[in-house]
């Protein structure tokens, strides 16, 4: 069993135009408090990531943000967290929130949020890490791309074993759940390929 400490959060920089989305931040936010995990995420003040940080300070949770320097002209950086660390680039931001972080998640989101989740999973799928990836399925938000995701295991670009690494689940509880049981599948046979060029 996975001893999840800390969770990056992936989440829109809006707030979406439906409340479910924000209620599903807080909600996920105190879940984390309770259960002693600490936030790290992309360090902004605003939408769904500035919603689910204030969640977690206001419960007494810890929170530590991330965010490219250029960000700070534009004044969203999210101030009052545990701590946040400024970066120079997207780049420096993503592998910083991949170090400190056991595990992630992503929320509803836009472009930046798929790039961070797919990162993730590619990393994970080169075997770069062995960390639980998931998505929190707000809303049936996911549905369209995890079926994308099935339909590229059925097309054959994709092993199975790699479309079982990204879990899924609408309820944060159970998704935690999925996190702490995931064991990464082995990948040195299909790793070998690749270095051999099969």
């Amino acid at each position: 069993m996975n001893n999840i400490k800390s969770i990056c959060v992936f989440c829109g920089s809006n707030s979406g135009e439906n409340k479910v989305y924000a209620e599903a931040a807080k909600n996920l936010g105190k879940l984390m408090v309770n259960e002693g995990i600490t936030l790290i995420y992309g360090g902004a003040k605003v939408g769904l990531m500035g919603v689910i940080a204030d969640e977690v300070l206001a419960n007494g949770g810890k929170t530590i943000g991330v965010i490219p320097d250029f960000f700070s002209d534009k004044e969203i950086a999210h101030t009052q967290l545990t701590e946040l660390i400024y970066v120079k680039s997207m780049a420096e931001r993503k592998a910083i929130l991949a170090e400190l972080s056991d595990a992630f998640i992503a929320m509803p989101g836009g472009f930046g949020t798929l790039d961070e989740l797919f990162e993730m999973m590619t990393s994970s799928q080169l075997d770069l890490h062995k960390k639980p990836v998931g998505i929190l399925n707000v809303n049936h938000f996911y549905n369209s791309l995890i079926a994308q995701v099935d339909r590229m295991q059925a097309d054959q670009f994709m092993k199975p074993i790699h479309r079982q690494m990204l879990l899924d689940d609408e309820n944060p509880i159970n998704l935690i759940v999925k996190m702490r049981n995931y064991k990464a599948p082995s990948q040195e046979k299909w790793i070998k390929k690749i270095k051999n060029g099969e």
